[in-house]
């Protein structure tokens, strides 16, 4: 999935306006600009919509991570340079505090059943011989059962109603 997706949905499901969004990057010891954050969330056809990069979206998850569960003691995360959807799988795990039977259930609101061995093999490291790749379907069907969680929206409602930032 594009990081500038996933950066929107994020941005909708936890209802943050742009100065909430430059937060959770200065959380990661990253500056952001209204503007750069602005032009991250606009739509792809837009003229001046921008791509996000890797390095920045996984700025972006470690800030979220310890803007909801609080720093860890040490030195910060260094941002990942090339990001999977295993990795924002995880990271979105983390940053929301979830455990399998969360997440599983957080997938049944939109009708997406799988067993829990089936879960932790998105969570193993990549040279197990359990892994198993996190598809964008996966990914996109967590975010949008997190967004009913949190939003309390029927999947129907959502697909169009992401806003755009201004």
């Amino acid at each position: 999935m594009l990081a500038n997706d996933c950066l929107r949905r994020i941005r909708y499901i936890l209802d943050f306006d742009d100065t909430r969004m430059i937060g959770v990057f200065s959380e990661a010891g990253q500056k952001v600009t209204r503007a750069q954050v602005s032009a991250w969330l606009k739509k792809d056809d837009d003229p001046a919509y921008e791509e996000c990069s890797e390095v920045m979206f996984a700025t972006f998850l470690n800030g979220l991570i310890n803007q909801k569960r609080g720093k860890k003691d040490g030195p910060p995360l260094e941002p990942e340079q090339s990001l999977t959807n295993n990795i924002i799988f995880r990271k979105l795990k983390i940053a929301f505090n979830l455990q399998a039977e969360d997440i599983l259930s957080i997938l049944s609101l939109v009708d997406l059943h799988i067993s829990k061995h089936e879960l932790s093999a998105f969570f193993r490291r990549a040279d197990h011989k359990h892994y198993r790749v996190c598809k964008d379907q996966i990914l996109r069907n967590f975010l949008k059962g997190i967004q009913i969680k949190y939003r309390g929206e029927s999947p129907a409602e959502n697909e169009e109603t992401i806003p755009e930032a201004h």
